[in-house]
């Protein structure tokens, strides 16, 4: 499994990352969670194959996690020649195939008739669905909006747990203990902490009851960059934490 951070940035602009999207590769399946404003054109930046998707999964319908899914399906209609033909999978939480006829009515891009087929599922927030070639895909609910979920992605032999937004939750460490990577938001510092989002801290508070092999911090705003997260994660988490950039690769298994 090679996981690959798209955008590793939140609501606020930046000049180094772009909002969220994360790049699941596992066999035959290409899996792509979330697509904020930048992740389409990020993908050209890193080289990746961005018309080869087998896979879209959002975790929630703020803006910074799905704004470039239209620009994804006019890019495989009108950006590529011949057209995308493959079929492709789209899936999210409950309420998803009302935002997606909202964005047809607002752009004129339908993406479950838009040349290609395309399947569009709601998945309960607990959930389990296979991709194929013995990967499956599992929904969790998170505190963040009443939709969002955080997934996991499993081979059989690998875990990666990716949160989308949220706040500190038990339920939702007991569910992602034990993963390879939890891939986990850290939006702002202690003294800006907002109730819908996890500060570094909170961060290290999840990590110390998931007990991740791997932690691994994004969706950073502005305010943390430069702090020493690692640092103030370790508090509370002794294990290993990186935070991610766009860009950031992770092979499982792997040393990067």
């Amino acid at each position: 499994m090679i996981v690959t951070v798209l955008g590793s940035g939140a609501a606020a602009p930046s000049a180094t990352r772009v909002q969220a999207g994360v790049l699941v590769e596992a066999g035959a399946v290409r899996l792509l969670v979330d697509c904020g404003a930048g992740v389409v054109h990020r993908m050209a930046t890193l080289g990746v194959d961005w018309s080869g998707l087998t896979h879209v999964a959002l975790t929630h319908f703020h803006a910074d996690h799905l704004s470039d899914l239209v620009t994804l399906f006019v890019a495989w209609r009108y950006g590529q020649l011949p057209p995308r033909s493959a079929p492709l999978t789209l899936f999210g939480p409950p309420g998803t195939l009302g935002v997606l006829g909202r964005l047809a009515a607002a752009f004129d891009v339908d993406v479950t008739a838009y040349g290609f087929p395309v399947t569009a599922i709601e998945l309960p927030r607990r959930g389990t669905v296979p991709l194929g070639g013995g990967v499956t895909l599992a929904s969790h609910p998170v505190p963040h909006t009443p939709e969002s979920v955080a997934y996991s992605v499993s081979d059989g032999v690998h875990r990666l747990v990716v949160s989308g937004d949220t706040p500190e939750d038990e339920a939702f460490a007991d569910w992602a203990a034990g993963c390879d990577v939890l891939l986990l938001e850290c939006s702002l510092p202690e003294s800006m902490a907002v109730a819908s989002h996890l500060t570094p801290e909170g961060v290290g508070r999840m990590a110390a009851r998931a007990h991740p092999r791997r932690l691994v911090c994004t969706h950073l705003y502005p305010p943390l960059e430069g702090a020493d997260i690692p640092g103030l994660v370790a508090r509370w988490w002794s294990g290993p934490v990186m935070v991610a950039r766009d860009g950031t690769v992770l092979a499982l298994p792997g040393n990067d």
